[in-house]
């Protein structure tokens, strides 16, 4: 399921971290890469000790547990901390996909990695390039988003970044172990979510808006791996 999540930070959030961003100190981006990422990986990283990618971090998380969308498509289990990247001069990242099991750094701690997720800093008229492809059955999906929306996507999914050949791209990526490994699942439990909650926006508690929540649930609980 590929789906875009407007506003999960303010403009504000926004200007905080693109301050705090463009001070900080970057290294070579391949420190997080696999072997096969690596040949095709050509940007610029914060560091894993780096005290701004935890400030940021922290505050990216604290947003996202408040987006009720978030929560509801992704069911996430465990986040993967956020990471900062920079694509500028010509930058890019080729065709690849992302490792299935990412351990937190220093600690025991394993994600596997169900969803995949970028949070662009940097609005799309401040670089050139720089777009989000992902491949699946239907084909490229192009993804260019302002500054504060997120993308999620299956990190199963064949993607890449096009080369930025004027400004600077910053955003955070990211990915989430779900309570429900199954994409499809997961669209399923989505769209009847979403259905839900339409239908009490527009009449009061019925049974049988009760019924298609226990329906939910009951889903929910034979998938869930907890």
């Amino acid at each position: 399921m590929l789906l875009k999540i407007p506003e999960i930070l303010t403009k504000e959030q926004v200007k905080q971290a693109k301050e705090m961003l463009l001070q900080a100190d970057w290294t070579d981006g391949n420190i997080t890469a696999g072997y096969q990422s690596s040949q095709t990986k050509n940007n610029l990283q914060l560091p894993d000790s780096s005290e701004t990618a935890r400030i940021l971090g922290d505050m990216i998380l604290q947003a996202l547990a408040k987006s009720n969308m978030f929560m509801s498509a992704a069911l996430p289990l465990k986040i993967f901390p956020p990471l900062f990247n920079c694509y500028q001069g010509g930058q890019s990242f080729g065709t690849h996909i992302d490792n299935a099991i990412r351990q937190v750094p220093g600690t025991p701690v394993k994600v596997r990695t169900d969803i995949s997720m970028t949070l662009f800093i940097s609005e799309p008229e401040e670089y050139e390039g720089g777009e989000l492809i992902m491949e699946d059955t239907y084909g490229s999906h192009k993804v260019k988003l302002p500054a504060g929306d997120l993308v999620i996507y299956p990190s199963t999914s064949l993607h890449r970044v096009t080369p930025v050949s004027k400004g600077r791209r910053i955003a955070s990526f990211f990915w989430l172990q779900s309570m429900v490994a199954s994409d499809e699942k997961r669209a399923i439990l989505f769209d009847m979510d979403m259905a839900i909650q339409a239908l009490r926006l527009k009449v009061q508690d019925s049974a049988e808006i009760v019924q298609l929540t226990g329906v939910y649930h009951n889903l929910l609980r034979q998938w869930a791996n907890t």
